[in-house]
């Protein structure tokens, strides 16, 4: 699975900053599709992308704002940083963009942290939401999740940093699939790009530790908007069982599973993925036959 990130494509874009500060950039297509069908002229709403605990929007540029944009969807990404309050923290956050935006319910898309966040909002503001697409997610805490929220808490408080090549490694391993793993081009190159991130991001020793992840399941038999659940069949840190957990716990929601896929499988298998987001928001598409469509 050769699929490191590509340069983002070319597309209009328009940063901003919401009143709390949170930086965001909405990503404009240079065209409109024909077919592409909105409530009303120039009023679709933008879909926006939700990061994981990294935290920041550009992770999205590689392949799904290109992806997104030259189907004829604006699109807003933002960077919200480690969102040390947990998954509620960061849905406030989203709130606030959301509010901030003003625009009509939007589609949103959560990977990980940013999954959970969003079926926190889907809960608590479900009037802003017009669906959700939710990768490498869960619905409560596990043992192994568990363990590992507990061993990098103990790094932190150690205070050691650990050496760029051995982080690099062990993000290699924890994100990505063992078919990715065995091509040894492309675990390379993946090798090089989370060692870089490693010596211009926080170290383990330096990055506060995840909040604690609650049991939610049983509060998403409240969620009524359309939701879709995708899991990667070779995520270590958000199991693909717990995701199914989720469809199972959400009504009408629906589950797909990529195959040779990693916690970071939107980037590691990027058109099955954007096959299926893209899919996902054509259904969400006006069906009011007075919607009108770009000839």
């Amino acid at each position: 699975m050769r699929a490191a990130p590509q340069r983002p494509g070319r597309h209009g874009r328009r940063t901003g900053h919401t009143p709390a500060g949170t930086a965001y950039t909405l990503h404009c297509p240079e065209h409109v599709p024909p077919g592409t069908a909105y409530a009303a002229p120039g009023e679709a709403p933008p879909v926006v992308l939700v990061a994981g605990a990294a935290g920041s929007g550009r992770i999205w540029e590689h392949h799904q704002v290109p992806a997104l944009t030259s189907a004829g969807h604006r699109v807003v990404t933002f960077d919200h940083g480690p969102a040390t309050g947990g998954p509620a923290d960061l849905a406030e956050r989203l709130r606030e963009l959301l509010a901030a935006l003003g625009a009509p319910p939007c589609p949103l898309v959560g990977h990980s942290l940013g999954a959970l966040a969003v079926q926190e909002l889907l809960l608590t503001e479900p009037h802003l939401a017009g669906g959700a697409l939710l990768a490498a997610t869960r619905g409560r805490p596990d043992a192994v999740g568990e363990a590992l929220a507990r061993a990098e808490a103990a790094t932190a408080a150690a205070g050691t940093r650990l050496p760029a090549e051995y982080e690099a490694f062990v993000r290699l391993v924890q994100n990505l699939s063992p078919r990715t793993l065995a091509d040894e081009g492309a675990a390379a190159e993946w090798l090089d790009l989370f060692e870089v991130a490693a010596l211009t991001g926080p170290s383990a020793a330096g990055r506060t530790p995840a909040a604690p992840i609650p049991d939610r399941l049983a509060a998403y038999g409240g969620i009524g908007v359309p939701v879709l659940i995708v899991g990667f069949a070779d995520d270590v840190l958000a199991p693909a069982p717990l995701g199914r957990e989720v469809a199972a716990a959400i009504p009408g929601a629906r589950y797909a599973q990529l195959p040779d896929a990693g916690h970071l499988g939107f980037l590691e298998r990027p058109e099955a993925f954007n096959s299926l987001l893209l899919d996902f928001l054509a259904a969400l598409a006006p069906t009011d036959p007075g919607a009108s469509r770009v000839p």
